[in-house]
């Protein structure tokens, strides 16, 4: 690749969030619109989830599906370019992101996570979230 084509999409990912994305916003509405109370991003438990309910034991994750390899997301397809970059650094995010689910449950939080391509349904979004803080 060219260095200004490099210089561009080295912009582009500086863009890129940690937190408080465009899909994790939508959430944290929603769930405050059902009258849940939640904690974000305590870094005390693994994985640093992005909704935390303390009283219930719950966590929520609100993952991108390119970043994390979503399997049914249409979003998670890997890039054209530098293959051999991109792909040990999407399949270590998998990774982690399941050493921190066993962790999570090992301490005895449940664990939802919530896809960016799920986010289109947004009632059956909340149906799953009243469901699983409810529980």
């Amino acid at each position: 690749m060219d260095t200004l084509g490099a210089r561009q999409r080295s912009k582009r990912m500086a863009l890129v969030r940690g937190k408080d994305t465009k899909p994790e916003l939508l959430v944290r509405r929603l769930v405050h619109g059902l009258g849940y109370r939640y904690r974000l991003h305590r870094r005390d438990l693994p994985g640093t989830p992005d909704l935390v309910f303390p009283a219930r034991r719950r966590v929520i994750f609100v993952h991108g599906c390119f970043w994390h390899r979503h399997i049914d997301g249409a979003l998670a397809r890997l890039p054209k370019s530098r293959i051999d970059f991109w792909l040990p650094k999407l399949e270590g995010n998998v990774e982690r992101d399941a050493r921190n689910l066993h962790e999570l449950r090992k301490l005895g939080w449940g664990v939802m996570t919530i896809w960016e391509c799920q986010l289109s349904d947004t009632a059956r979004v909340v149906s799953r979230i009243k469901r699983f803080l409810d529980a």
